[in-house]
């Protein structure tokens, strides 16, 4: 049987989860939906239960290809991070490309030269499939 408090927490997270998913789907193509993703990724990963549902040792995660479509998510809440952080640290040409590109958004330098603007949508459908996953998992516990 499961514990009162543990059920209680579980429907809290989730609640939650659904609150931050549900701005994902709900914010215009902006730099207001890159934003969205970045608190969606940040409450995942604030919460090592769901983090971990995400893990790539979990054989199904690899079939679903779950770990690629994450850490793509997590380029933007990283980018995102790095914007509003003041950092001397060489980051590597990766991150300063989405940076640059996010910067780019943020200006409403929006074109499909573009990485991550061109791709906008499917950013959008990826949070869809991390959220249906983590869902499906939770819903199971």
């Amino acid at each position: 049987m499961l514990d009162c408090n543990y059920m209680k927490s579980l429907t809290k997270t989730q609640s939650d989860l659904d609150k931050k998913f549900k701005k994902v789907l709900q914010t215009p193509a902006s730099f207001g939906l890159f934003v969205a993703i970045h608190d969606f990724v940040e409450y995942i990963e604030l919460n090592q239960s769901l983090s971990n549902l995400l893990s790539y040792r979990l054989k199904i995660n690899q079939e679903l290809g779950i770990p690629i479509k994450y850490d793509y998510l997590k380029q933007i809440y990283q980018g995102l991070e790095d914007i509003n952080g003041a950092s001397n640290a060489d980051l590597g040409h990766a991150r300063y490309s989405v940076i640059r590109d996010l910067n780019r958004i943020q200006s409403n330098d929006v074109s499909d030269s573009n990485s991550f603007w061109k791709k906008r949508e499917a950013s959008r459908k990826l949070a869809q499939v991390i959220y249906d996953r983590l869902r499906t998992q939770t819903s199971v516990a």
